[in-house]
């Protein structure tokens, strides 16, 4: 969402480094990803002292019905809104801290959980060119979106701009910290944009869920998710709007999406 670039420093590629331990230290296993953020990580990243706010915003016009497991909350008529605030604490260096939250089909306000999250984006030009970074997340959810309560999220980011275009791709790693929760799931997220003037972006997004990190199963038998998307700059904030369909049975047939980033 955000279009503020960053520098480099030591302590950022010291950042990096723990990043990949933790993740190659944490080899348990899966938990079934909350739609709480429909997003493809690019490349921002708050200053050093600055806070933001992201309203992530999305709601089931036709979804599941049916849960996955017991205690699942089918995602049909849905309405997620979860707020991200995040602070920059080094160049290229982000702490976040998400609330999720969702109001049932048949009405009621629930919190869903929390999650924590540190990301690091390496030095790169501002304008054109490629850039890559990594995030980790952390957090609690409640069995209404998880089988599992404590999950962990470890994505890999990369990004090239030329001219007009932008694309950008993220490789994601989903597992429980649960002894027992299963293996570790892979998903792939996918951007293409176009700049058409006026502080404004035209793309496409996919969101495609692989299945067991060591053995991917059949692409039919996964959510596969395509939305068209809407970026603009605002000044005092910036609009992502979207709507997405899915393209195989697991996935949710309609939904629409908005992220409201706010920057202080």
């Amino acid at each position: 969402m955000r279009s503020l670039r960053i520098a480099g420093s030591a302590h950022a590629h010291m950042a990096v480094l723990a990043l990949g331990a933790m993740g190659i230290a944490c080899t348990a296993s899966p938990a079934v990803a909350a739609p709480e953020e429909i997003q493809v990580y690019l490349d921002d990243a708050t200053a050093p002292g600055k806070f933001g706010l992201d309203v992530h915003n999305n709601y089931a016009l036709s979804g599941t019905r049916a849960a996955d497991y017991p205690g699942e909350r089918p995602a049909n008529h849905v309405y997620r809104m979860t707020p991200e605030f995040y602070y920059g604490i080094a160049p290229g260096l982000e702490l976040g801290a998400y609330v999720l939250t969702a109001r049932a089909a048949e009405g009621g306000v629930h919190v869903d959980g929390a999650k924590m999250r540190l990301k690091y984006i390496a030095p790169h030009d501002e304008k054109q060119g490629a850039y890559w970074g990594v995030n980790l997340e952390v957090g609690r959810s409640d069995l209404a979106i998880a089988e599992q309560p404590w999950n962990y999220e470890l994505k890999g980011i990369w990004g090239l701009r030329r001219g007009a275009w932008l694309v950008a791709a993220n490789v994601d790693v989903d597992a429980s910290l649960s002894a027992h929760g299963g293996p570790a799931e892979l998903a792939v997220d996918f951007k293409v944009a176009r700049d058409v003037g006026h502080d404004t972006q035209l793309g496409l997004e996919t969101y495609s869920e692989l299945g067991p990190l060591r053995a991917p199963g059949s692409i039919g038998d996964r959510s596969h998710r395509l939305y068209a998307v809407l970026d603009r700059d605002c000044g005092s904030f910036d609009l992502e709007v979207g709507i997405g369909r899915g393209l195989t049975s697991a996935a949710d047939p309609w939904v629409l999406k908005a992220i409201v980033g706010l920057h202080f």
